[in-house]
């Protein structure tokens, strides 16, 4: 059976990666493959890996199992937990002389496209890779695809999150909005602690479905006006018009909390994660722009990731959560305030009408926007900057 050979636009063949401590295997393999393929062949999976990682051009990668420094195994778990998305997804065929069951099961648990035996014909051999080859860059078309409907719709359909254009989009419209009503902004980008670990130890695919879990767990947190989306692989990002800054940083410190408690179950092991979370806020922070607020959670996530994890790091540093709880507490409550007037506690209400306007502020701003009633906002406002003197 012959099959032609696919070549790109430049009319360069495939690049396959032969990996084999044996150069006389290696040579075989290359013989069977001349015409179809362009190979490189490297003679353990150290080398293999170091390839990968400065060669863009490699398509297909074919593995012996046993091999020094580096076997077959450790160079699949090391392709399949990569950050790098063209090395991740390459199609891998084992190619062994053990023809043990257990082996092949190995390979394919590991992420394995092919198995073969050593021995295999020739085109027993191209056919599998040629195979495998279309199909991969069939997934490829796809993906481009995919990513190009994803900027055109608002939902990511694989999380169910906000797509990062979307979020842009959503984004500058909050801060126009914010800029009209003169209300804050509240950015975070919330990161799982040691994703490379986990990865390394789960596996990508595992790690993915906590990334699912957690975006759930956070959706179900927020509220509609709030936009949240994946941040990259292992953050999520997360707008929220018209919450202060000290809001954020109360709920991230409880999101903290609540996935520090969290116990998921993989097989027969118990997986604990955390989180390291960055907090900017339009207002604290003078960042308008939606980007320059993300950036600047996003360095803050990553200050709390240095400073060991599961920590909310903010303008001031790490976010204590005792402070922040005594910054709440001076918030005044619109309801308690009515209860004491009722109460017939006049005069101790007067005392915290600057606050109690501050806080009204954002709904009397909604309510003029709405009735165009002639509000005194301004003088409003300058009650409470002066905290009713004046």
């Amino acid at each position: 059976m012959d099959q032609a050979p696919t070549t790109d636009a430049e009319g360069r063949l495939p690049r396959i990666l032969v990996v084999d401590d044996s150069r006389m295997v290696r040579a075989s393999i290359v013989k069977h493959i001349r015409g179809r393929f362009e190979a490189r062949e490297e003679p353990d999976g150290e080398a293999a890996w170091e390839a990968l990682l400065v060669d863009p051009a490699i398509e297909i990668v074919l593995t012996d199992i046993g091999m020094p420094r580096l076997d077959g195994y450790g160079l699949l778990e090391r392709l399949r937990a990569s950050k790098l998305p063209r090395v991740r997804d390459l199609p891998v065929v084992i190619i062994s002389g053990d023809e043990d069951e257990s082996a092949r099961e190995r390979a394919l648990a590991l992420g394995a496209n092919g198995f073969v035996t050593k021995g295999t014909g020739g085109v027993e051999l191209l056919a599998t890779l040629m195979s495998l080859l279309r199909l991969s860059k069939a997934q490829g078309e796809l993906e481009r695809s995919r990513a190009a409907l994803e900027r055109q719709s608002p939902v990511d359909p694989e999380s169910g999150l906000a797509t990062e254009a979307y979020l842009e989009h959503h984004g500058a419209q909050a801060v126009a909005e914010a800029r009209r009503r003169q209300a804050d902004i509240g950015a975070m980008v919330i990161g799982i602690d040691q994703f490379d670990e986990l990865a390394a130890r789960y596996g990508v695919q595992v790690v993915q479905l906590i990334l699912r879990k957690l975006g759930k767990l956070v959706s179900g947190r927020i509220r509609a006006e709030d936009t949240l989306s994946q941040h990259g692989q292992a953050c999520f990002a997360l707008l929220s018009p018209g919450i202060d800054r000290v809001s954020t940083c109360a709920f991230a410190l409880r999101l903290r909390e609540g996935v520090e408690k969290l116990v998921m179950a993989y097989r027969d092991e118990r997986i604990r994660v955390t989180l390291s979370i960055g907090v900017a806020s339009a207002v604290a922070d003078g960042r308008e722009a939606i980007g320059a607020l993300l950036a600047l959670a996003q360095e803050r996530a990553d200050q709390a990731r240095a400073a060991g994890g599961n920590r909310v790091v903010a303008e001031g540093g790490v976010v204590d959560p005792a402070a922040i709880e005594r910054e709440l507490a001076r918030i005044p409550s619109v309801d308690g305030a009515l209860r004491l007037l009722r109460a017939g506690a006049r005069d101790e209400v007067a005392g915290q009408l600057p606050a109690l306007v501050g806080a009204l502020l954002p709904l009397l701003e909604l309510l003029e926007s709405r009735l165009q009633s002639g509000l005194p906002l301004a003088r409003l406002r300058e009650f409470h900057d002066k905290g009713g003197g004046g």
